[in-house]
């Protein structure tokens, strides 16, 4: 019997306590899940693409998954989840809003390669309100986003944002 390789893509920017949820649960429905760190200068990363994948992989090594591999990429997701063999993408879901752009670019890699499937999770209730770009923002404005990223992330968010020149609070 073949492997199943699931890829859970995302800029992860930063890594969430959401994301994380997502990684511990998708690890379970695959034989190996490769956590694919991408570019995407459209999202204005406050880390670079070298600091996140390092964030990932020191989260994911603290998760207890043995199951876990991440990977950066900069290509098409259907050609990157080909290159790696895999044969599901695992997209999570906060709200309805996702669901509308999920659905889409599901469709739309279905029509690449409809030997990949794409499996969608929905956050766990206490984490749905999660998202990177709010934590960010939260933290921009001096806000605590200790109850959205582990300790780690906390104070890597918050030196960052001391660095551009603002307040930060963990």
């Amino acid at each position: 019997m073949n492997e199943r390789i699931g890829i859970y893509p995302g800029t992860f920017d930063p890594i969430t306590l959401g994301h994380a949820d997502i990684i511990r649960r998708g690890a379970k429905l695959v034989d190996k899940l490769i956590i694919g760190v991408t570019t995407n200068p459209s999202k204005n990363p406050m880390f670079s693409t070298e600091e996140r994948f390092a964030m990932v992989e020191r989260e994911v090594a603290n998760m207890g998954v043995s199951n876990v591999e991440v990977v950066g990429f900069n290509a098409l997701l259907v050609k990157f989840a080909q290159k790696q063999g895999a044969s599901v993408i695992i997209r999570g879901l906060r709200a309805v809003a996702d669901f509308e752009y999920e659905y889409q670019m599901a469709g739309m890699n279905q029509q690449l390669d409809d030997d990949i499937e794409t499996v969608f999770l929905m956050a766990d209730v206490s984490l749905q309100p999660i998202a990177s770009k709010l934590v960010k923002e939260i933290a921009l404005y001096g806000g605590d986003i200790k109850p959205f990223v582990s300790k780690k992330v906390c104070d890597e968010v918050n030196a960052r944002v001391k660095e551009i020149g603002l307040k930060g609070d963990c």
